[in-house]
């Protein structure tokens, strides 16, 4: 597939089969992801692949996360909110977490790092729709909760960035609008 027509018509797939997916079709995914570019070359991305039971550790996260501060994890309510969370992990039959884990060096910028795994969950995203599969990046305030570094063994520093629910498409995609490059685009000659 052309990189600019791959560009332009991925979307977001937020539905799939549960088909497995090769594991070969994931490295190279993967592989993809890790020619991000990335400053002073600290490679600072993390990826954790979960699939089969290995969804449950994403599930029981998002259920923890789902009850905390709560004072009655036991009300009905809140079984149900803990169950709902819970079965978030199971909407994809693979799902890749990325987190970023900053260099401590005092030459590299921290914000920097960041870009570079998000670059990195580009790589992969096209990769995967070049691939003929379909994959939805998701985050949001659990993304970021402590109880997901707890989770996945990460450092108070280092920050989960994302999930990729990656499939076999079961929807068409959505169509796309983008306000043109020249509204968005200042020349200073």
């Amino acid at each position: 597939m052309d990189i600019f027509e791959a560009i332009r018509t991925r979307r977001s797939i937020g539905k799939v089969t549960q088909e497995p997916i090769a594991k070969e079709t994931i490295e190279s995914i993967l592989d993809a992801a890790i020619w991000a570019p990335n400053h002073r070359l600290t490679e600072p991305w993390r990826f954790f692949v979960l699939t089969g039971g290995g969804r449950d550790r994403l599930g029981e996260a998002l259920a923890r996360i789902a009850l905390a501060g709560e004072a009655d994890p036991d009300n009905p309510d809140n079984v149900i909110k803990a169950d709902a969370a819970r079965k978030k992990a199971l909407r994809a039959p693979v799902i890749i977490a990325a987190a970023v884990q900053p260099s401590d060096r005092k030459d590299v910028i921290g914000l920097e790092e960041y870009a570079a795994v998000n670059a990195a969950i580009q790589n992969m995203l096209l990769a995967i729709h070049a691939l003929g599969l379909g994959a939805v990046w998701r985050s949001g305030e659990p993304c970021y909760h402590p109880f997901m570094n707890e989770t996945f063994g990460l450092r108070p520093q280092d920050r989960m960035l994302g999930f990729i629910y990656l499939g076999v498409p079961d929807m068409e995609p959505p169509k796309a609008r983008r306000e043109s490059a020249a509204a968005k685009t200042v020349w200073f000659e």
